[in-house]
């Protein structure tokens, strides 16, 4: 079964859309999916709807200027200033709704791309609040290229506006993916081996925009927070983290950058850290052509890691 959910925003400002998807029965777990750039949460459906079958219960809501979150015309902005505390603030009042609901149930966050660095900020600035963590579609870029990054982003809006859509931020940014796999069919080879995947993507006209400068400049912030080695130390080191990506994912630098926050995370003290790459998968791994086989891993490493619900006083 299948609920829309509605909350306020962090900023005052808009409600947030979320999707809930329930198990039949009484769930073994909470799964919240925390998405990427220019994506909504309803992509998702067939993984949560895996997931609904082996008894989880699944939520996910869209980030302020994504999906149905959008009231005002503005996709791919998150805020004046402030945008990236925003919207992890939302993720964090999602988790709280959904804890209220399920009482003692084991809960996972899971993040994918630009999702995963927002999952990642969740564990250091809320340690300890989920059971277990699954990051997807991961990676880090070298701290130089992030602090230049949100400079020309923040510049650019600073002269044209946060709402402005500049080429050459995109370019040198998600723009730059595609050119790792020419000659290109499409403007989003990058996302996925199976074609009919990367066209619906392309078609769906919540993922065809380019996000605004405000946004990358949001986003180069919180990949310098996540980045920091003082931050990391705030995180719950016995959490359980799962890392699933293809090793020709350019957002993870070809499983490099993947392996890299893998370090970062044991560095960091935590215990028990899962890695997994797939050879030759690209960027979203649940819509690969090895897709049953991914949530299958998946579905594993939860039922080892998960602990058992806990009995309601």
């Amino acid at each position: 079964m299948r609920n829309d959910l509605t909350y306020p925003s962090s900023d005052g400002i808009h409600t947030v859309h979320a999707l809930e998807w329930l198990p039949q029965g009484e769930p073994r777990g909470v799964i919240q999916i925390v998405h990427g750039v220019a994506e909504y949460a309803g992509r998702y459906e067939p993984l949560a709807r895996f997931l609904t079958e082996h008894g989880f219960a699944v939520c996910g809501e869209d980030h302020l200027g994504h999906g149905e979150t959008v009231s005002d015309g503005k996709f791919g902005y998150f805020a004046p200033k402030g945008g990236w505390d925003l919207v992890a603030r939302d993720v964090r009042r999602l988790r709280e709704l959904e804890g209220k609901k399920f009482p003692g149930l084991p809960y996972v966050m899971l993040g994918h791309s630009m999702g995963s660095f927002l999952a990642r900020t969740y564990l250091i600035r809320w340690p300890g609040t989920v059971d277990a963590a699954v990051l997807s579609g991961t990676g880090q870029e070298p701290a130089p290229l992030v602090a230049f990054g949100r400079g020309l982003a923040g510049g650019v809006g600073l002269l044209r506006g946060p709402n402005h859509v500049n080429d050459l931020v995109y370019a040198l940014s998600l723009g730059a993916y595609n050119r790792q796999f020419r000659p290109n069919r499409t403007t989003a080879d990058w996302l996925s081996r199976d074609e009919a995947q990367v066209d619906a993507n392309l078609a769906d006209p919540l993922c065809s925009f380019k996000p605004t400068v405000s946004m990358f400049r949001d986003m180069m912030k919180g990949l310098q927070f996540i980045g920091d080695s003082r931050n990391l130390a705030r995180m719950d080191k016995s959490t359980p983290v799962y890392f699933l990506s293809g090793d020709q994912d350019p957002v993870g630098s070809m499983g490099k950058g993947v392996r890299k926050v893998e370090r970062m995370f044991r560095r960091a003290g935590c215990t028990d850290v899962t890695v997994r790459l797939y050879p030759g998968g690209r960027h979203e791994m649940f819509n690969e052509i090895n897709r049953q086989e991914v949530m299958e891993d998946l579905l594993g490493w939860l039922e080892e890691k998960l602990p058992e619900p806990k009995a309601e006083n």
